[in-house]
């Protein structure tokens, strides 16, 4: 690979020309996905009319069934991510190189997990929702199945990049397959995991905030149901719990990565 920088002074060759392949792509695909800078401008006239229709007095009385349906929302969340989680550690060291048992089942769980997360939250939860009725149940079930297409990846990443020499030491006691992994990979990749699980959360917190559009639970139809019918009064209480939530689970990530370093 040559260094940077070369006795020119100028990136290498190789760095330019892939630096000007991504800038001609980029300029072919802005304007195709009508990426005008021009009508992004016009706009902040209506995106500044929006903020200031939405910062109104609250509706109190909303407040009850605003406390229900986030209520439902987070136990959608913490349920499918808790499924997952248990089924994404075994998937997790099934999907790294170096804790996989053979290059076949690597790539196998590679596949598999890819094949998961093709289609999005939205997309499974109206599987879900047709296959056993309206409610949180589709929800849990469409959120822990594509987060079982994620976690895993993340899992396999934070795997394959744990230091070698502390694993060599445990091989050296005697420590069969099972015990490398659950005695050596992992505590050394679990900040890592830990951190992912956190980032997780939250996403998963925002997905089923909107699995309700399709009658999957949770707080989504109440808020797609304001955004139409332009109850900003209610609208605005909706988004600062979700923003609440999303940053208490934020702040014991940091708590909970600290401890475990």
């Amino acid at each position: 690979m040559p260094s940077w920088p070369t006795r020119s002074g100028l990136p290498p060759a190789g760095v330019i020309t892939t630096l000007m392949i991504t800038a001609t792509i980029l300029l072919w695909a802005a304007p195709r996905a009508e990426m005008d800078p021009l009508r992004l401008f016009r706009s902040l006239p209506s995106l500044l009319d929006f903020a200031g229709k939405i910062l109104v007095m609250p509706e109190w009385e909303y407040l009850p069934r605003l406390g229900q349906k986030m209520a439902e929302t987070v136990m959608i969340t913490i349920l499918a991510t808790s499924i997952a989680l248990a089924a994404s550690i075994p998937l997790g060291i099934l999907a790294a190189r170096n804790t996989s048992p053979h290059p076949v089942v690597f790539h196998a769980t590679r596949s598999l997990l890819s094949a998961v997360r093709a289609l999005p939250e939205l997309v499974w939860a109206l599987v879900f929702v047709s296959a056993v009725g309206l409610g949180p149940l589709p929800g849990v079930m469409a959120l822990a199945l594509v987060t079982m297409g994620f976690m895993p990846k993340f899992f396999a990443e934070s795997f394959e990049v744990v230091d070698p020499h502390p694993i060599e030491g445990v091989v050296a006691h005697g420590a069969n397959w099972l015990q490398v992994r659950l005695y050596g990979y992992l505590p050394l990749a679990m900040p890592d995991c830990i951190g992912t699980t956190i980032y997780i959360l939250d996403h998963n917190l925002r997905s089923a905030a909107i699995l309700g559009i399709v009658g999957a639970g949770g707080i989504g139809y109440d808020m797609v149901m304001a955004v139409r019918l332009f109850d900003y009064d209610r609208l605005l209480l909706i988004a600062l719990s979700i923003y609440f939530i999303v940053t208490l689970l934020d702040r014991a990530s940091d708590r909970l990565r600290a401890k475990v370093t």
